[in-house]
Formats: C-alpha cells, sequence, structure tokens
C-alpha cells in the first residue's frame, strides 16, 4: 500500500514535516503550484504525482517533473506525456482515470471504454501503464462507496483477463480509504487526513 500526500495548497515546510514523518509520495494538482515545490525540495528522494487533470499544454512540464501521472482519459493526452518524457528519465508511470460515479462532473473513461484507452497507453514508448484511477462520489454510506469501488477493480480484473497486467488501484481519498482499501486499492491520495483541511477543500 502506498500513501500519496495530497500536498497541494500546502507550502514546502508542511512537505518536509511530512517527509521527516515517512511520507516518500506527494500528490499535486496544479502544475504551476507544484513546479517551485518540486524545486525547493530537490534534495528529498520523494516520489512526484500528478494527480490533476492533465492539460495538454502542460504535457511537458508534468513529463519532465514528476513520477507518475493518475488521470490518463484520453489518448491525446498519453500521446504528448509520451512525446515529452525525457529519455533520460526512466518511462512515465500512469494510470488511467475510470469515472466509476459516473458524474459528469468528473474526468475519466467509461468502465467500458477503458481497456481501448489501455490498449493504446499500453504501446507508447515513453509511458509505464500500472493501473487505474477513480474517484467515489461523496457519501456517508460505506457501502454505496465500496460498491464503486468495486467497479474499478472489476475494470482492472478485465483488462488483466486480456493480456494487459495492471499492479495499481489508485482509489481512497480522506473520507473514503478505509472503503477504498477494502477494496482492493493499491494506493490512497489523502491529504486533510494528513495537513488539516484547507481553506478551499477539494476532496
Amino acid at each position: 500500500m502506498t500513501l500519496v500526500a495530497v500536498s497541494k495548497a500546502q507550502p514546502p515546510a508542511s512537505l518536509r514535516e511530512a517527509f521527516a514523518a515517512g511520507c516518500r509520495d506527494f500528490g499535486e494538482s496544479y502544475v504551476q503550484e507544484a513546479l517551485p515545490k518540486i524545486a525547493a525540495l530537490g534534495e528529498l528522494a520523494a516520489a512526484w504525482h500528478f494527480i490533476g487533470r492533465v492539460q495538454t499544454n502542460k504535457a511537458r512540464d508534468v513529463a519532465e517533473h514528476f513520477d507518475w501521472v493518475h488521470a490518463v482519459d484520453r489518448p491525446r493526452v498519453a500521446a504528448a506525456l509520451s512525446r515529452a518524457r525525457p529519455e533520460a528519465l526512466a518511462p512515465l508511470e500512469v494510470c488511467i482515470q475510470v469515472n466509476i460515479s459516473a458524474e459528469a462532473s468528473k474526468g475519466g473513461v467509461a468502465p467500458g471504454d477503458a481497456l481501448q484507452l489501455a490498449r493504446e497507453v499500453r504501446g507508447l514508448p515513453r509511458l509505464r501503464l500500472r493501473g487505474l484511477m477513480g474517484m467515489a462520489r461523496h457519501t456517508e454510506s460505506r457501502e454505496e462507496q465500496r460498491a464503486q469501488f468495486a467497479v474499478l477493480a472489476r475494470t482492472r480484473g478485465e483488462i488483466d483477463a486480456a493480456g494487459i497486467p495492471l499492479d495499481t488501484l489508485s482509489m481512497g481519498m480522506s473520507d473514503d480509504f478505509a472503503a477504498a482499501i477494502e477494496e482492493g486499492a493499491t494506493m490512497v491520495r489523502v491529504g486533510t487526513a494528513i495537513f488539516g483541511a484547507r481553506a478551499r477543500e477539494d476532496r
């Protein structure tokens, strides 16, 4: 299990404290906010995860400075990241975002379309397809949370069965990570539970 500390809106000093406490993976959603932090904390042996929606005009910055991308949801984005990933770096670790909540406000491909996108991503030379990412709709019901995360787990099973092995399920945030773990999460993205509430709260 990998804990990704969602560090958007947090200053570098807070990330240093989290690193000292044992956090090694940090998640950022906004390129312009993240790049100065990555530079300021360059001496730390940290892994940087881009967890926001990737805009193609920001793909080069993401590909050059991050280790993981969690929200690949279009072939065009995947191709842009692959083109921009420097040869001197290891392939970029990526997850396909699947819309497990069926909410129009959330990105991601429909579960039934994930296999086709996985086939396209797997063929790109500078990317390494690791798994799937999903975000559940907000609900207080543990059963409803688990049902949504189960969709992502089933989708991974279908892709595995098609001959594309995946080892990562990135799912679960501060208010639902326990349900995600019960459904097989291998990565959880937790911000509030680590750093406290932000002035502008994004789940």
